[in-house]
C-alpha cells in the first residue's frame, strides 16, 4: 500500500504513454456523464444541458489531477489538484443532500462513473502495450481515488442532512412554542413553512411526564411537535412536556387513547391548528382530576366548575349555607341526601337506592332540609345554584365548619 502522502503514485510510464492516457480524458468524461444519464435516473434531467457540461468538466478535471499524480509522481495529499478534487467531491454530496437525492443514488452514480472510466483508461493502456503487472497497480490506484472521491462525497452529505436536520429542528420547536403561546395564525403559517411542516386541519395537546414524552412520541404521528421546556401555565419543576397531535379528531382520537394506554397522559380537544393553544390550557386544568390516561371530553363538567375554584368555593359555601350550624356529620349526609334527591328529580326510591338507606330516612332527612332552606327549594335559581355546588369537589373544610371561613 502506498504511503498516506503518494496514495496515488507508483506507475512507472514513460512521458508517450502519460499523454496518450491524458488525451483520452475528454472523450472519456462524455462517456461517462452519458452512461450516469442513462443508467441512474434520478440524474437524467439535472445532468443534461449546461449542468451536465459542467459536469463532464469537473469529471476530467477530477480524473486528469490523478493521472498527472499518477503517471509523474508527487505528493497526493498536498498536490492542489486533488485537494481540490476531493474538496469538491465534498461539496457535491452537501448539494446532493439540499436536492434531496438519497445517498444511494449518489453512490450508484460513482459506481457508473468508474467503470466507464476504467474501461476507458484500460483500453488506452492495453493499446500502449503496457505488462499486465502496471495495468494491474493502475486498476488498484484508478479505483482507490474514486472510492475517495465517493466517501468525500458521503461525508459532505452526511454532514449538510446532520446541518439541515439540526436547522430544521429548531424551526420546529420555535413552531411548538409559538402554538402554546397563541401566536397570530399568519406569523404561524409562516414558521410552519421555514420549518418544512406541512399544516394539518386540527391539532389535539397531548401532556405527558418528560421521562415518558421518548417512549409516547413512538406510538404518534410522526408530524407531531413535542415541546419540552418553558411550557406555559406550569412550574418548570414539575417536568411536563408538550406533544401536538396532527388530525386526531372522530375515529383517530378513539386510535390515539388507545394507543397511549399504560401510560399517563392528559388528552386536550381537538381544535384548528392555529388555536392549539387552547387544547394546551385545557390538558394543564385537567392534570390533577385522575391518573393514567384522561381524556378531557369525559370531563368537561369537572372542567366547567373547575375553572375558577375560588368562585366555586363561594358559591358552595353560600348555597349550603343553612347547613353551616350543622355538625360536620349531619351536614354531610344531609348535602349528600339533597345532592341525590336533586340529581333524581325527587325519586325517593332512587335516592335510598344510591345511598343504601330506606326511604323513611331520606324522607325524615328531607323534611329536615326543607325546614332549612324554606322556599329555596321551590326557586329555580336556588335550584341551579345548589345543583353546581353540590357538584364541585370540596377543597376546604366540612360544610359544618363553613361558617368560619374567612
Amino acid at each position: 500500500m502506498p504511503e498516506a502522502g503518494s496514495r496515488f503514485t507508483g506507475l512507472d510510464l514513460d512521458a508517450e504513454v502519460a499523454t496518450a492516457l491524458e488525451g483520452v480524458l475528454p472523450r472519456m468524461a462524455e462517456r461517462t456523464v452519458a452512461a450516469i444519464i442513462a443508467e441512474v435516473p434520478a440524474y437524467t434531467d439535472p445532468f443534461r444541458g449546461r449542468m451536465g457540461q459542467n459536469i463532464v468538466n469537473a469529471v476530467q478535471a477530477s480524473l486528469g489531477a490523478f493521472l498527472r499524480l499518477a503517471t509523474r509522481g508527487g505528493d497526493s495529499a498536498s498536490d492542489p489538484s486533488v485537494v481540490a478534487a476531493l474538496d469538491g467531491a465534498y461539496e457535491l454530496g452537501r448539494g446532493e443532500a439540499r436536492d434531496g437525492r438519497s445517498i444511494d443514488v449518489l453512490l450508484a452514480a460513482f459506481r457508473v462513473g468508474a467503470r466507464v472510466a476504467w474501461r476507458e483508461l484500460s483500453a488506452t493502456a492495453v493499446d500502449a502495450g503496457l505488462p499486465a503487472r502496471i495495468v494491474a497497480r493502475f486498476a488498484e490506484l484508478t479505483f482507490a481515488y474514486i472510492d475517495e472521491l465517493s466517501a468525500a462525497s458521503v461525508s459532505g452529505h452526511s454532514d449538510e442532512l446532520a446541518t439541515a436536520g439540526r436547522v430544521r429542528q429548531r424551526h420546529l420547536d420555535l413552531l411548538g412554542r409559538q402554538l402554546l403561546g397563541g401566536e397570530d395564525p399568519e406569523t404561524l403559517r409562516s414558521s410552519a413553512e421555514t420549518a418544512a411542516w406541512p399544516a394539518p386541519e386540527t391539532l389535539t395537546a397531548v401532556l405527558v411526564p418528560t421521562a415518558q414524552m421518548s417512549r409516547t412520541a413512538t406510538v404518534l404521528s410522526p408530524m407531531s411537535l413535542q415541546v419540552t421546556e418553558g411550557l406555559p401555565g406550569l412550574d418548570p419543576s414539575g417536568s411536563w412536556a408538550v406533544a401536538l397531535v396532527p388530525d386526531a379528531d372522530g375515529v383517530r382520537r378513539t386510535a390515539l387513547l388507545t394507543a397511549l394506554a399504560g401510560r399517563t397522559a392528559v388528552v386536550g380537544p381537538c381544535r384548528p391548528w392555529t388555536a392549539v393553544r387552547a387544547s394546551y390550557l385545557r390538558a394543564v386544568r385537567a392534570r390533577k382530576l385522575g391518573a393514567g390516561v384522561l381524556n378531557t371530553d369525559e370531563h368537561l363538567v369537572e372542567l366547567v366548575l373547575g375553572a375558577d375554584e375560588e368562585a366555586a368555593e363561594d358559591l358552595r359555601r353560600r348555597a349550603l349555607a343553612p347547613l353551616a350550624d350543622l355538625g360536620p356529620g349531619p351536614a354531610e349526609r344531609l348535602a349528600e341526601t339533597l345532592r341525590s334527591w336533586l340529581l333524581n328529580q325527587g325519586r325517593r326510591d332512587a335516592v335510598a337506592a344510591e345511598l343504601f338507606v330506606h326511604p323513611q330516612t331520606v324522607r325524615y332527612r328531607m323534611n329536615q332540609i326543607r325546614q332549612l332552606y324554606g322556599d329555596r327549594l321551590n326557586d329555580p335559581e336556588a335550584i341551579l345554584e345548589l345543583t353546581v355546588a353540590l357538584g364541585i369537589p370540596r377543597h376546604s373544610q366540612p360544610i359544618g365548619d363553613a361558617r368560619d371561613a374567612g
